[in-house]
């Protein structure tokens, strides 16, 4: 387990792409956070790892093989751990609180990346929410932002068969 987060860190520090303005840790615990939500209905679906791959590439500029290995490293993490604290206390000293509000939409895209939005997906989101600080209000507006989009998205892709 070291050595893979010794030699994810080695890899993307020398990757030029990468972003500079956040560490390491912080793209960890944040993926935590978003492998939380993935794996809180006890079903993967593909449509949420891919959704998962997506942002995580574009939120820090990352090369598919990095976002895999960031993923991979986020699961064992969050496998492991007790709590969350270890993954939202360093998310609050870092992150203002749009980017955690943010990061809850995230939250809220990855469960509906599938379609549908399970109880314990949306349980998930509403405690690490609380955790992280992020208001009511702008948690219940997330939410509806994001089940507006997959509404809109789901009329242009047509019925489902």
């Amino acid at each position: 387990m070291l050595d893979a987060i010794q030699r994810f860190f080695s890899q993307t520090l020398a990757n030029p792409d990468a972003s500079a303005d956040r560490t390491l840790t912080l793209e960890l615990a944040t993926a935590a956070l978003l492998c939380e939500v993935v794996r809180a209905d006890y079903r993967t679906g593909e449509d949420e790892l891919a959704t998962l791959r997506e942002m995580l590439s574009r939120r820090y500029q990352l090369s598919g093989k990095a976002v895999q290995e960031l993923m991979d490293l986020a699961s064992q993490e969050v496998e492991e751990a007790v709590d969350h604290y270890q993954f939202v206390s360093l998310i609050k000293a870092h992150y203002g609180y749009d980017e955690r509000a943010e990061l809850v939409r995230l939250m809220w895209s990855l469960a509906y990346a599938d379609g549908e939005l399970d109880p314990l997906e949306e349980h998930r989101i509403r405690r690490l929410a609380e955790l992280l600080y992020v208001s009511h209000q702008d948690f219940i507006r997330a939410k509806l932002d994001v089940q507006s989009q997959s509404r809109n998205d789901g009329c242009e892709r047509g019925p489902s068969t």
